[in-house]
């Protein structure tokens, strides 16, 4: 190979380093209700707040939402049980970037809120 295809392989192997992202870090809290009526009402809040749910699943306790304006935002929802009550985990993306965990906090109070559990 001649010094041109080192750099044309160099420049791509460049460019995707790029676009790699920084791993997306959950940010949890735990409700005094089930997990059912939580996924539900965490979901419900996702639209009220303008998020389009791309995939919801009761069963799993997994939805994805989208926020349709620039720049996009991407949240990433899991519930599970958690004694008598459950385990919320969001996650969040701005464009290809995580959000930093802190930042879903004041979600995570809105849905304390929505489930009538807020102190």
């Amino acid at each position: 190979m001649n010094i041109r295809h080192w750099l044309i392989i160099g420049l791509i192997g460049g460019l995707g380093g790029c676009a790699s992202t920084a791993p997306v870090e959950p940010r949890e809290l735990v409700y005094a209700t089930p997990s059912q009526q939580t996924f539900r009402e965490a979901v419900e809040l996702m639209i009220e707040q303008g998020y389009v749910v791309r995939h919801a699943d009761l069963s799993l306790g997994r939805a994805e939402a989208s926020l349709a304006r620039w720049p996009e935002y991407q949240l990433q929802l899991q519930v599970s049980e958690e004694g008598s009550g459950s385990r919320v985990r969001v996650s969040a993306l701005r464009g290809n970037q995580p959000l930093p965990p802190y930042l879903l906090d004041p979600w995570l109070v809105a849905l304390q809120h929505k489930l009538g559990v807020a102190p």
